[in-house]
């Protein structure tokens, strides 16, 4: 069981959840989509042409009230079960910023905290995003950051990019393409089983940012851990919508993005739920962020406890099925804000341990 002597011990998506991380919507705004990194994060699918009508900045007060209110249910929730939570300090995400190479007309959001942020056991790393407009989104956590180091966490930081025109490439469409300059990636390209790692190469997380964290690792769980490369699985941005694991041996899966013969080899021995369609809900689908299948973005407080997106129905009646409680929660403006359960959540303490699921 997780001790609070162990302020950060987090090996897994699964085990009984202690403390944790929620996002906040207070601030979100849409940056400019006319240079290369947002294109790739937000729009990677969307041509230049259609971009340019796509409308930026501050969303709507309606959008982060009611993304506000989610979340405070979501804090409730999560504390009524015994977790501890906190949230990121509120940033201002219009200021403007820049490097000596490039310029942001401001930043993103803090509501997905899981984006940049990865808990591997007892350390906390902060990867290298390559979207500009995130350079310094962190920060509203590094009070609490500060805080587990003092109380014996490790804090590591990927090396900071430099996000140069010439990482972000483009392919016989003209749509953005994340080259392989320098290591980036986001740590919501990341799924932790124990001494297992999973890492989806992407649009938001390239191979030589995959070779750092095999590096890296290296030194974490006493030499002990593998990493699993993911590719050719989905080409977009993150992995949490493709694979959910639910508990050792039950697995949920995009049957968009994967099939019978291209479960990834480490999980063919498990037992597989196949994804439903998501079900409509209230939000606006016009320039979403997320697809419909953000409906699986999941979070597991517990082997046998899931909170999911209220309206999915199909979905929880097959979580309950595999027995799996289900506390459904709203999340008006997931695919418009790009994030579900698992992407608003960073699992600071869970009870799981060092454990190898795979042999």
């Amino acid at each position: 069981m997780s001790s609070p002597a162990r302020p950060v011990h987090s090996w897994d998506e699964f085990s009984t959840l202690r403390e944790v991380v929620v996002g906040r919507a207070v601030g979100a705004r849409l940056p400019q989509q006319n240079e290369p990194s947002s294109w790739l994060s937000c729009f990677p699918r969307t041509s230049a042409a259609d971009l340019a009508s796509i409308p930026v900045g501050p969303y709507s007060p309606q959008v982060v009230e009611e993304t506000e209110e989610d979340l405070d249910a979501l804090v409730a929730t999560l504390r009524g079960l015994g977790v501890t939570v906190h949230q990121p300090e509120v940033i201002d995400h219009a200021a403007e910023f820049s490097s000596p190479l490039w310029k942001a007309d401001g930043g993103f959001h803090s509501y997905c905290p899981r984006d940049l942020t990865l808990v591997v056991g007892e350390t906390v790393i902060e990867v290298a995003s390559p979207m500009r407009q995130r350079y310094f989104e962190v920060f509203g956590l590094r009070g609490l950051f500060h805080d587990y180091l003092r109380a014996g966490a490790r804090w590591i930081s990927a090396p900071r990019p430099q996000l140069r025109d010439e990482l972000f490439e483009f392919d016989a469409d003209g749509l953005p393409l994340l080259g392989e300059s320098e290591p980036v990636f986001d740590a919501a390209n990341v799924l932790r089983l124990g001494r297992d790692v999973f890492y989806q190469v992407s649009r938001s997380g390239n191979e030589l940012g995959l070779r750092w964290l095999e590096s890296t690792l290296g030194l974490l769980g006493d030499g002990g851990l593998r990493l699993h490369p993911l590719r050719d699985i989905y080409g977009y941005t993150h992995i949490d919508s493709t694979i959910a694991l639910l508990r050792p041996g039950l697995v949920l899966l995009n049957p968009e993005r994967v099939g019978p013969d291209t479960v990834p080899e480490p999980l063919r021995g498990w037992d597989i739920l196949w994804c439903p369609p998501a079900e409509p809900t209230g939000d606006a689908v016009d320039n979403a962020l997320s697809e419909s299948w953000i409906g699986m973005n999941l979070l597991m407080v517990a082997p046998d406890t899931a909170i999911v997106e209220s309206g999915q129905d199909a979905l929880i009646k097959q979580l309950e099925h595999a027995g799996i409680t289900v506390l459904p929660h709203r999340l008006r403006h997931s695919r418009l804000l790009g994030g579900g359960f698992h992407c608003v959540t960073l699992d600071i303490r869970r009870d799981g341990g060092l454990e190898d699921y795979l042999s």
